[in-house]
């Protein structure tokens, strides 16, 4: 393991002190965010050789992050991410700002490159990034859209593309179409040429259509599993039908995907465990999938956004002292797309 050294190479701006930052931190896990977050002034991180340290200009809110700040599903805990509190006090992954400085086994930035991806804390004035997880940013995005890009929009193409084997001409429905991995999921699905369906509530719906969404079905009025129309492949982002509903609603060869958790204290997997079990015993292809963070995913995500394929969907920015508010308006559903951070 390589030791980590001070970020020597570029001296960060005055705001961040002498070698501090402000930061959200976290010592303990709790499900209410004003309970367990705060602003408090650290340590600025220091980086490996092959790690950058990037000025944090904006930060994602993601579903991922609520799940680190409550400690559950407890399985978590047990796959290495703390046990009684979290392993990194510095919530957020999600990036888009600066490069101040570089460690020597850098080849791809340079201090003052602008960049986004994926940080270890980015819920910060400074966070440190591995080289292999940032690419450039997009010169016709904000800080804000770039902040917001990667860990949705990895999850969405992954689901898409990997998982879900996605082909020209399917008819495809995105359950939960109006969220943070949802918008993104329409949109790629749009890109790969299929006749899209978005699934949303009456007061998202409008939102779902004008991100290019062919029909848009209101849940609060109408069942997508009413047997009228079959889909070639169905992105179930977190939604809480059963199996039996789900399958009603796939052609008889057609893929189900099972998109992030399903909530619950232990595992938060059982109903994808379910579909695993269940798949090599029917017709249908039923299957989950656990999204990484592959650079190479990333530079795709960068070239669909520069060519208008892709656009970041932001609900609200708060600044850093709001973090908390911010986590609070996902938990409960209520954002339309992303949530930003500015720093």
């Amino acid at each position: 393991m390589k030791a980590t050294q001070p970020a020597q190479q570029a001296e960060p701006t005055a705001t961040a002190g002498r070698g501090t930052m402000q930061a959200i931190t976290q010592n303990r896990y709790g499900t209410v965010p004003e309970d367990v977050l705060r602003l408090e002034r650290i340590a600025r991180p220091g980086i490996a050789g092959g790690e950058v340290l990037v000025q944090v200009r904006a930060a994602g809110v993601d579903r991922g992050t609520w799940h680190l700040m409550a400690g559950q599903p407890y399985l978590m805990r047990l796959l290495g991410f703390g046990f009684r509190g979290p392993k990194n006090r510095v919530p957020g992954l999600d990036v888009a700002g600066t490069v101040v400085a570089v460690g020597p086994e850098v080849t791809r930035f340079a201090a003052g490159d602008e960049a986004f991806g994926i940080a270890r804390g980015s819920f910060a004035e400074y966070a440190a990034a591995r080289e292999d997880k940032l690419v450039r940013k997009p010169a016709g995005l904000s800080f804000e859209q770039a902040a917001v890009v990667a860990v949705s929009g990895l999850a969405a193409l992954q689901g898409l593309r990997d998982a879900g084997r996605i082909r020209p001409g399917q008819k495809v429905l995105i359950i939960g179409a109006s969220g943070g991995v949802g918008s993104y999921a329409v949109q790629l699905a749009k890109a790969f040429g299929a006749e899209v369906t978005g699934v949303c509530s009456t007061a998202k719906a409008d939102l779902v259509r004008s991100i290019g969404a062919d029909h848009v079905i209101d849940y609060t009025r109408a069942d997508f599993a009413d047997g009228r129309q079959q889909y070639d492949l169905i992105l179930d982002i977190g939604g809480g039908s059963r199996l039996r509903r789900l399958r009603r609603a796939l052609t008889p060869r057609g893929t189900l995907v099972i998109a992030g958790s399903e909530g619950g204290r232990w595992t938060g997997v059982g109903r994808q465990l379910r579909a695993l079990m269940l798949s090599p015993m029917v017709s249908q292809r039923l299957t989950m999938y656990i999204s990484g963070h592959r650079q190479a995913d990333l530079e795709a995500l960068r070239q669909l956004t520069e060519a208008g394929q892709v656009t970041p969907v932001i609900d609200r920015t708060w600044p850093l002292a709001g973090a908390p508010e911010a986590i609070r308006r996902l938990a409960a559903g209520q954002a339309r797309g992303k949530i930003a951070i500015t720093i």
